[in-house]
């Protein structure tokens, strides 16, 4: 019994020395102060104190730091060396660029969550704010998205003349330059509310502040290259495009085809040294109206001559003006969407040395340009069409759902439709969450793998929220016309899921095959301690990365065996349990991180779909982050608490799902039963969300509440009452001032007791009766008309669905 004692009373103090994370160090004193006084007190004999004593040399002896490298350290260094992926110029500049942030945390498996909470959005400043609610607002008005999308195929002179005027294209550039010189999160207001007006109008103006020559120009340029181009960019006299993709290249721009070889040639009447450029890009947006073209393309130098320069230099970036000698711009794309969109070719194009972005200095270093301004974009310019999907959706589709009646019942009450205006619902709240968070991590730093994250999930949800809108307006979403409010977008949402880095291509290979080794804790130095064959540097890092890996592993099992109280949420009220979850799954993903790298090693970044489901969880992880956060940055608000509990349910489901999917998945039986034990011991106890929860969220989009101004607040409201929209929001709202009378009216007329050919008839009669008086029947007679023309849906006539269609 007493034998059975110590070993119980020894596994519970490695186990308390293990969830708390103790140094080597501590565990030798630990277990030696231990050893003297089981030795001391008579619980253990000579036997107890040698077998106890043997695993105390051990850990004595690894603390030996010398010792430990020869006989420990310098194998797995050989091994870690076998192991490593191969990895390109080209993967090592993606993986550097930017820098990890919140991300980090999650994936480290003991997020401080203090740091969540205590990062600030970033503040709009009165001229931003002006901006928004004056310019943005005025050139929304002059936008009829029938007319741009389907008459016309492209904004009207006057808007592109307003654009130009009010400096919608240089919102980046800064104000030294003559541009706004807005934030992030400014950039981001802008674009979501130009988007649920025109998701042509957003395009346009999202492209040139995004991945663009502005953007380099600004991050790269050379003071002459910024003199020379930003001050026209600025002011709208210059329009940019950038050529990135062509035929053979699509998410894999490092393996375009297009060149640029150094040689001399004439420009400006003298010889010159410069690079010789040939090209074929496509899919190109604002290509048929630039002016300067932003081209990237393999840079060599096969004669040597730059002194002292290499043969190859690779991926390069050039700025180009439109008409120079060799640039052709080809016929406009219609990428589903009427901005500006088309191909470029370049046959023996010479430019100078000197038109290279940055200069001779910065050729070759194209990629890493790209990438961290791809990163940048990701985090504004796409979660931002994704939101105003959300936001106008939940505005547009929940008053349609209270005013469209079938079976007497508006049919935003029934069950089935509920399961998808919950739903709309749910991702409305998530997306302006991480809207707001990763625009404004963007103004202060380069993150990287939280604006891929941004990318995917939120262009996915906004693909579900579409789907889900079309369902409930039926009819009316099918039937295209300037009453439909979701034809465009629905048909936009393929590009948003394939531009900027196509989404099988962010979930597959670069959240978390990004992630791992950019968040790591320890990864990205061990490999380059390995690289250089750093043994003491890399001894110290594998067991500050092997007890980290214990600890982790520990504290998932704990909280999974005995649930999360013993883990630390920052605050009380109903989002404690989910920080303290979300802890749980943050353990969770740390070992099974290691867990798979160590099994797998180098062969993991082929693996992509057990990638793709760890990269799940990272993701999830920052969702839940970005909720929680938004959650407390409004003052925890009581209307907000079931939006709050909807997503980060959905978001711990999603969780289960993905761990459950890659622990099926995981070759090694014996690694994927090991996960299973510390993260799931009980189970996984993640649930969907619940149907209450989704039918209080799919109620609250029928009613007018501050939650539905707050969430849908980003969504343009046209004054014109003869506006499609302005109809619709003008039935909601009396909808709910005479849904009182209209359905005691309808509930007479169903009965018998009101008679009459038509709605005025029957009213007469049932003021007459007594249903309802004059005021009543006003009021019901104004909300039907009102109803029926908002439910309508357009038609045409033969001679202009043709006269639409023909070619131009």
């Amino acid at each position: 019994m007493t034998a059975l004692f110590v070993v119980l009373a020894l596994l519970v103090l490695a186990w308390v020395l293990a969830f708390v994370g103790v140094p080597l160090l501590g565990w030798v004193g630990a277990f030696a102060a231990a050893w003297i006084l089981l030795l001391a007190t008579g619980l253990i004999g000579p036997l107890g104190a040698v077998l106890l004593g043997i695993p105390l040399a051990v850990l004595a002896l690894l603390a030996v730091r010398p010792l430990r490298q020869a006989v420990v350290t310098r194998p797995a260094l050989g091994w870690f060396k076998q192991v490593l992926p191969e990895m390109s110029a080209t993967e090592r500049e993606a993986i550097e660029a930017g820098e990890p942030w919140w991300e980090a945390e999650m994936f480290r498996g003991r997020p401080d969550w203090s740091k969540l909470l205590s990062f600030r959005y970033t503040e709009l400043t009165p001229e931003e704010r002006s901006f928004l609610e004056n310019e943005v607002e005025t050139v929304c008005a002059m936008v009829d998205d029938w007319n741009v999308e389907f008459e016309r195929h492209d904004l009207p002179d006057a808007v592109w003349d307003y654009l130009r005027e009010k400096r919608f294209f240089s919102m980046l550039i800064h104000k030294e330059h003559g541009g706004l010189g807005f934030s992030a999160l400014a950039q981001s207001c802008v674009v979501t509310k130009l988007a649920t007006r025109s998701n042509a109008l957003a395009v346009t103006v999202m492209v040139p502040n995004s991945l663009g020559p502005g953007e380099l120009l600004m991050k790269y340029g050379t003071p002459e290259q910024k003199q020379r181009w930003l001050p026209g960019l600025a002011a709208g006299t210059e329009i940019p495009c950038f050529g990135l993709t062509g035929p053979e290249v699509g998410s894999d721009a490092t393996a375009m085809p297009d060149t640029g070889v150094i040689c001399r040639g004439m420009h400006e009447g003298r010889e010159v040294l410069g690079v010789r450029l040939n090209f074929s890009k496509r899919w190109i947006t604002l290509a048929p109206v630039a002016t300067v073209i932003g081209v990237a393309f393999k840079l060599s130098d096969p004669d040597g001559l730059i002194e002292g320069g290499k043969r190859d230099y690779g991926i390069t970036c050039a700025l180009v003006p439109a008409d120079h000698d060799g640039i052709s711009i080809g016929r406009r794309h219609y990428p589903g969407s009427a901005f500006m969109n088309g191909p470029i070719q370049g046959r023996d194009v010479f430019i100078p040395l000197d038109w290279i972005i940055g200069g001779l200095p910065m050729a070759g270093q194209g990629w890493r340009m790209l990438v961290e301004c791809l990163s940048a974009g990701r985090g504004i310019s796409l979660p931002a069409l994704a939101t105003a999907a959300g936001q106008a959706s939940y505005r547009f589709v929940g008053a349609y759902a209270r005013i469209r009646r079938q079976f007497r019942t508006p049919v935003g009450r029934f069950e089935g439709v509920q399961e998808a205006t919950g739903r709309i619902a749910g991702y409305a709240y998530m997306l302006e969450s991480m809207r707001a968070l990763t625009a404004s991590a963007v103004d202060h730093c380069t993150p990287s793998v939280v604006t891929t994250i941004a990318k995917y999930h939120m262009t996915e949800m906004m693909r579900d929220v579409l789907r889900d809108a079309m369902d409930v307006l039926s009819g009316k979403g099918v039937q295209r016309g300037p009453r439909n409010p979701i034809a465009v977008p629905y048909q936009a949402v393929p590009i948003a899921i394939t531009v900027e880095g196509a989404n099988i291509l962010g979930r597959s290979l670069m959240i978390f095959g990004q992630g791992a080794i950019r968040c790591h804790a320890f990864v990205l130095e061990e490999m380059a301690a390995a690289h250089a064959d750093d043994l003491p540097k890399f001894d110290d890092l594998l067991f500050r990365h092997i007890g980290t890996t214990i600890n982790r592993a520990v504290r998932a099992f704990t909280f999974g065996l005995f649930g999360t109280g013993l883990a630390k949420a920052p605050v009380e009220g109903p989002s404690a349990y989910y920080f303290r979850e979300l802890e749980r799954m943050s353990a969770a993903l740390a070992f099974a991180a290691d867990v798979a790298m160590g099994v797998l090693g180098g062969s993991l970044k082929r693996r992509e779909r057990l990638s793709a489901r760890l990269g799940d969880v990272l993701s999830r992880l920052y969702i839940g982050s970005a909720v929680l956060h938004h959650f407390h940055a409004n003052g925890a608000r009581e209307d907000e608490v079931v939006a709050m509990r909807w997503a980060l349910d959905d978001c711990l489901n999603e969780i289960g799902v993905a761990f459950d999917g890659f622990i099926r998945n995981l070759p090694s039986r014996p690694a994927a039963a090991l996960l299973r034990l510390v993260i799931f011991p009980t189970g996984n106890p993640y649930l969907p969300v619940s149907d209450r929860d989704n039918a209080a969220l799919a109620d609250a989009m029928l009613e007018q509440t501050e939650f539905r101004e707050r969430i849908s607040h980003l969504v343009y409201r046209p004054q014109d009452p003869a506006d499609p929209h302005a109809q619709l929001e003008r039935a909601f709202q009396l909808c709910l001032r005479a849904e009182p009378a209209y359905e005691t009216f309808l509930k007479a007329a169903a009965r018998g007791q009101v008679q009459g050919d038509d709605l005025q008839a029957r009213l007469a009669d049932a003021v007459a009766k007594g249903v309802l008086d004059q005021a009543q029947a006003d009021l019901v007679a104004e909300y039907d008309a009102e109803r029926v023309e908002a439910l309508r849906t357009d038609d045409f006539s033969k001679e202009y669905i043709a006269g639409a269609s023909r070619e131009r």
